[in-house]
């Protein structure tokens, strides 16, 4: 199967939501958990328990266990094999992007047969669209998936996606349209993802003919709403996939506590 019908199986039997596992330090210390390797597993795989089975895909944000070393990565390691021995979809939150035979080593770790792929992973373009190929190729060939920043929520990042290029179009456009034309003929989606922040406000690109999965952070705890996804994307939300993540970790560490909120969240989409 495409990455895309699995995708489309997930929302069928779970709903649009994706969840975050971000071992944040402010969130090992509400939880009462050490800041160190065990504290991140003991984090990591209560997540995974709460988690799994229950939403469309789960994100772990590869940088909080990064931060452990080799230990920490083990543990993600362990994260993504459990999520997927569940059956749920693991998107890797690493935001990777380079070129050349750096990219397709990247695209082997995370879309490949390292134990640190799993079902898609995070891409950034800025270094030009057709840097990607690697990931994009490996992606494809493996029936897995990516989504490519595009439009991202934090102040920064204006400076460079709402740039205009010579054409005319926004930096953020030109990346939308090249992920158009990737996924073009491609049923029921295309593997080709973008991440479009839920609280960017205002937006002035064309969505329209985008036929792919739509990744929208900052639903929740950082001020993104339903209103504001359906103003962004209009009443057919088929394809987006809000993501919750410390609006749903801040009920831990009881298990059950975890799953309730994950269910109100599903329930008010």
């Amino acid at each position: 199967m495409t990455f895309g019908e699995r995708l489309t199986k997930a929302v069928e039997a779970h709903g649009p939501l994706c969840v975050g596992i971000d071992p944040h330090p402010s969130l090992l210390d509400a939880w009462g958990l050490s800041r160190t390797a065990e504290g991140l597993e003991r984090f990591a795989l209560t997540a995974v328990e709460a988690f799994g089975g229950r939403v469309s895909m789960v994100k772990p944000q590869a940088a909080f266990f990064e931060a452990c070393g080799s230990r920490g990565v083990a543990v993600l390691e362990r994260v993504i094999s459990e999520l997927r021995d569940s059956g749920t979809l693991v998107l890797v939150d690493a935001k990777r992007g380079d070129i050349g035979s750096t990219m397709a080593a990247y695209a082997e770790a995370y879309l490949g047969d390292s134990p640190l792929a799993g079902d898609a992973v995070t891409l950034s373009p800025f270094l030009g669209f057709g840097s990607l190929q690697p990931a994009l190729d490996t992606a494809r060939a493996n029936g897995r998936g990516v989504f490519v920043l595009a439009l991202t929520s934090n102040p920064e990042g204006a400076e460079v996606q709402r740039s205009v290029a010579p054409d005319g179009r926004t930096v953020a456009q030109t990346i939308i349209d090249f992920a158009t034309a990737r996924n073009s003929g491609i049923s029921p989606c295309g593997d080709v993802g973008l991440v479009v922040g839920a609280t960017i406000g205002e937006t002035d690109v064309d969505l329209s003919g985008f036929n792919g999965p739509i990744l929208a952070p900052g639903f929740g705890a950082q001020g993104g709403s339903v209103a504001d996804l359906k103003r962004l994307f209009g009443p057919d939300m088929r394809n987006v996939f809000p993501t919750s993540s410390r609006d749903v970790l801040r009920h831990g560490p009881d298990v059950s506590s975890l799953v309730s909120a994950v269910r109100r969240v599903q329930e008010s989409l």
